[in-house]
């Protein structure tokens, strides 16, 4: 596989980045994990140098895969793993109880980081056909500096754009939990909430982002607020204009009409966010797995945030 994904399951359609073996959707959560390649544990072992021929502990611990031995991080006191299959339990109440079904899991960067996404049975659909539907997606990274992170993920279903963003566009709706503390699955589903609302309260932003319309210049201002451009002396006293936009910015500028689903809510702040969704999703990053790793943990998740933020600025200016 490419230079991120290390292995990966997926259930249903060939998901938008086109990685993965292709498995059923019925599967319970500790099968999709056995299917993604990932039932394999993790240990902590003492770690030593050698001074002055003397082996001495260095007081650290290496994080090393039980199947291969490949050391993952090394961290220090205190550390609490999670296993693989203690991350994929966290989904088998909902599973067991037909309110979600697996859908994909995998591997990347060669196990330092492992997650599960599952569907969530609830949906929503406007403006004549444009569905999104609802997720949970699991990150379990074996990686000093990283938290468990469990986020709602909507997933626009036209042109599988995904998001993690704030629902209520005031706090995170994600849950980090550090390796430090003791895993809890029960209270970090309390935390999470994971309540229809939540869909709710997305699909009132997007019916809302639908209803407003950009003009030629707000959609341009609001592409360089998301992509700042550099200034230099081919931007500097041009204001407005598509000539002055950043490579990013253009991308966006140039799907807009093309993305898949453009049709609906022509003209709105709900395609223009979109055209931002699309690119770095689909277009962005040397390769497939880049963008997936971007996409979901990396700067491309706070840049759609942001992006959703500002469109809904922009949307009550008009």
């Amino acid at each position: 596989m490419a230079h991120q994904v290390e292995t990966m399951a997926y259930a249903g359609q060939v998901p938008w980045h086109g990685l993965g073996v292709p498995v059923s959707n019925d599967l319970t959560p500790v099968q999709m994990m056995e299917k993604a390649g990932l039932n394999w544990k993790v240990q902590e072992v003492e770690t030593f140098i050698e001074y002055n021929n003397k082996k001495m502990a260095t007081g650290q611990k290496a994080l090393v895969r039980e199947t291969d031995g490949r050391i993952l991080t090394t961290v220090g006191e205190n550390w609490n793993p999670v296993q693989n299959e203690t991350a994929f339990e966290f989904f088998s109440d909902f599973v067991m109880s037909g309110d979600m079904e697996m859908n994909t899991a995998g591997s990347l960067r060669d196990g330092q980081m492992v997650w599960a996404l599952a569907k969530v049975k609830d949906s929503f659909e406007l403006f004549g056909g444009d569905k999104v539907d609802s997720y949970l997606l699991f990150s379990n990274p074996h990686q000093y500096g990283k938290a468990i992170d469990v986020r709602f993920t909507p997933i626009r279903v036209v042109c599988n754009n995904t998001l993690s963003l704030s629902l209520d566009m005031k706090a995170e709706q994600s849950v980090k939990v550090g390796h430090r503390v003791q895993f809890d699955a029960t209270e970090v589903k309390k935390a999470l909430g994971i309540a229809t609302e939540k869909l709710a309260n997305y699909k009132e932003a997007a019916k809302f982002l639908g209803n407003k319309r950009f003009t030629q210049d707000s959609y341009i201002e609001y592409l360089n607020t998301v992509f700042p451009r550099t200034a230099d002396k081919r931007t500097q006293g041009k204001g407005l204009s598509v000539h002055t936009l950043s490579r990013n910015a253009k991308a966006a500028y140039d799907v807009l009409e093309t993305q898949p689903g453009a049709q609906y809510a022509e003209g709105s702040w709900w395609q223009a966010f979109n055209s931002i969704t699309y690119i770095t999703d689909h277009v962005q990053g040397r390769n497939e797995d880049n963008r997936l790793y971007s996409s979901w943990f990396g700067g491309n998740q706070i840049r759609k945030k942001n992006a959703l933020k500002t469109a809904i600025e922009f949307a009550e200016a008009a």
